[in-house]
């Protein structure tokens, strides 16, 4: 395939992940507004769109702030032991994974399943040595860590609330909290943008590199690499993964006005901290830990434990599910795509 096709395929192949990532994440921005009743779905889903866009500011603002990009595109792999049709495979993998779960109504890890996909194409081609086991350290322990910081920052948010309001009528809570809702769900969304966004400019950094378009010293991915993937989300997430939304909102628990205020500041306060340290924490598990987190909070029979072992299955599936898509993809073009091997 000449080179140039290849790269534009990469190129493409990466946005369109990011569109899956937003339609399977849609959920975790807007389930709790939904199911709440702040928002109709339809206008949940463009508030969080629109927000998802926002995020690609942030960039403008902070300095240094594409750490998760760097850890995608340049630290899970050595770079000089792969090719391009390392990055498509891993790509599609993560793509076919996302897919199928989103389908079924799971709320998976995307960032995981690319994770899963680039380093299972990588071992395809290069063997184990291909992989940069020390990347992998932090992004592997905060599988674990991530549901558990939501969860015990909506905790605290919960009891935090509920001792400031303790005196005030319920009906006047709970008008309070629609209207907060919208800025916490806001904020949740600016998180998810900020963070996920960056695992496809990561790929397409590294792509870029690869082909040496880029200078190994530039600090960040072009802007316009940046604003395609925040479009890509955004629209994603304006498709919305009704099936994921139905789960995430309504059958892990029930949830008030003021029980998702809770779940989406302590998320949005989690991702925007994870963002800025670099490391590529799923959303989901952020979201899913704090809505089990308020819920628990109420009496630990309100949240439906059945279920949940359910999604937490499909994490821990996540990574070796899209790591073998991404290695049987991988053999495919060794065996019939010219120059892929």
């Amino acid at each position: 395939m000449d080179p140039y096709t290849l790269l534009v395929l990469i190129v493409a192949t990466a946005l369109l992940f990011e569109f899956a990532n937003g339609w399977n994440d849609a959920a975790n921005s807007i389930a709790t507004i939904v199911s709440t009743r702040v928002l109709t779905p339809l206008t949940a889903v463009a508030w969080a769109a629109f927000w998802n866009f926002i995020a690609a500011l942030l960039g403008v603002l902070i300095e240094d702030f594409y750490g998760v990009a760097k850890t995608m595109g340049k630290g899970l792999v050595h770079l000089d032991m792969v090719n391009e049709y390392v990055l498509l495979a891993g790509l599609l993998g993560a793509i076919i994974w996302t897919g199928v779960c989103t389908w079924l109504g799971l709320p998976i890890s995307v960032s995981h399943s690319l994770m899963g996909g680039y380093g299972g194409a990588a071992v395809a081609m290069a063997g184990y040595a291909a992989i940069i086991g020390s990347a992998w350290l932090k992004p592997m322990i905060f599988i674990f860590l991530a549901p558990v910081i939501g969860m015990i920052g909506a905790v605290v948010f919960s009891i935090l609330t509920t001792w400031i309001v303790r005196r005030q009528p319920p009906l006047k809570v709970d008008r309070w909290f629609r209207r907060l809702q919208l800025v916490s769900a806001a904020g949740y969304s600016l998180g998810h943008g900020t963070n996920d966004a960056q695992k496809g400019m990561g790929i397409i950094w590294a792509a870029l590199l690869t082909y040496g378009a880029l200078s190994g010293e530039v600090q960040h991915p072009p802007w316009w690499v940046i604003i395609s993937c925040h479009a890509a989300i955004a629209g994603g997430t304006l498709a919305g993964g009704w099936r994921v939304i139905k789960t995430m909102g309504q059958r892990i628990t029930k949830l008030t006005p003021f029980g998702g205020f809770s779940a989406e500041t302590a998320g949005a306060l989690t991702l925007l901290g994870t963002a800025h340290a670099g490391i590529p924490v799923s959303t989901t598990h952020v979201i899913t830990g704090s809505i089990i987190g308020v819920g628990a909070t109420r009496r630990i029979t309100a949240v439906r434990w059945g279920l949940t072992g359910r999604i937490l299955w499909a994490w821990v599936l996540t990574i070796p599910g899209a790591a073998l898509m991404g290695a049987l993809l991988f053999y495919l073009f060794a065996q019939f795509v010219n120059g892929a091997s």
